[in-house]
């Protein structure tokens, strides 16, 4: 997750921080459960439903294609043909899991 930089405070009436004002998409970012194992239901359920592994994660950690291929040092092109692999290299799994902050095992590519 980033760091918050774009934040208000808001103080009580002695001057002390009272509350926090943040972007909406912040505090959204902000609520993303990721599990220290295995994977939550939205993520197994987009899988069943056809969806790669990668983009399940991808979009429930609420990531843009552009902003994996960021953390990833590549292009969004080189991101978006990764996603789209039916079985994308370990070594750029391992990558990609880093990216998200996840293990490779939560992926599950590899297991058979």
């Amino acid at each position: 997750m980033r760091p918050l930089t774009n934040y208000q405070t808001i103080n009580d009436v002695d001057g002390r921080p009272a509350f926090v004002v943040i972007p909406y998409a912040d505090f959204v970012h902000s609520q993303v459960y990721v599990p220290k194992d295995g994977a939550p239901h939205a993520v197994v359920s987009k899988a069943i439903n056809g969806m790669s592994m990668l983009q399940a994660w991808r979009e429930y950690l609420m990531l843009t294609q552009e902003e994996m291929a960021k953390r990833m040092e590549i292009t969004q092109a080189g991101y978006a043909q990764i996603e789209a692999a039916k079985r994308p290299r370990k070594a750029t799994l391992e990558k990609a899991a880093a990216a998200m902050g996840i293990t490779l095992e939560q992926l599950a590519y590899y297991i058979v």
